[in-house]
């Protein structure tokens, strides 16, 4: 027994030392792959909102009235935001889905918009929009759009009120059209004219 005690860390040893062995001829492992496509720097996206402020956003589904079907039609699910220009103070209404961030609402918010309690729900609006351009080209369309709750359908009503004002005072303070500047200016050169024919 003597000599099997005896032999077992001879053989424990030389286990050890032919993996330490191994080891040494296997040549390190290092994984390095190079990238099939490089990708050049990445591009800047431009939304055109980085000249507006966001005066309202909330949480809303948004749909749209499919005249043919006469059905309702789910646009997206997302923020909903009035943006305020920062030089023409024009507020228009802004949604985009969640995810793909693709717009599904894109207009001004007019004064001939009116916000009607929609059937049966006290989270809902619909209104009509002019010239709706979330698909690329102005349409008229009726829009309904769902909050979580009350308190936000009326909080975003508020919002759109205050912004159909705000478009509303921007059109009155805004400058005639450039035929109605000249007209101006003819008429205070004739003025000046008639005072120095009188003196």
């Amino acid at each position: 027994m003597a000599d099997i005690e005896a032999t077992k860390p001879t053989v424990e040893a030389n286990e050890a030392g032919s993996g330490a062995a191994a080891a040494a001829e296997e040549p390190e492992n290092d994984p390095h792959f190079e990238p099939v496509i490089k990708l050049e720097n990445q591009v800047e996206v431009k939304t055109h909102e980085e000249d507006e402020e966001v005066t309202f956003k909330m949480r809303a589904k948004l749909f749209r009235f499919d005249k043919d079907a006469k059905e309702w039609k789910e646009r997206g699910t997302g923020d909903v935001r009035l943006l305020e220009h920062k030089q023409t103070h024009k507020v228009r209404l802004v949604m985009r889905r969640d995810k793909t961030l693709k717009v599904c609402a894109n207009h001004y918010v007019t004064s001939d918009m009116k916000l009607s309690p929609n059937v049966g729900s006290d989270r809902s609006w619909v209104y009509n929009v002019a010239a709706d351009v979330a698909d690329g080209e102005p349409t008229a369309e009726t829009l309904a759009i769902r909050f979580a709750n009350s308190e936000n359908a009326n909080g975003f009503k508020e919002a759109f009120e205050s912004a159909q004002k705000k478009n509303a005072g921007g059109k009155a303070e805004a400058s005639p059209t450039p035929a109605a500047d000249e007209k101006k200016e003819d008429t205070a050169e004739e003025k000046k004219d008639d005072t120095a024919e009188k003196e």
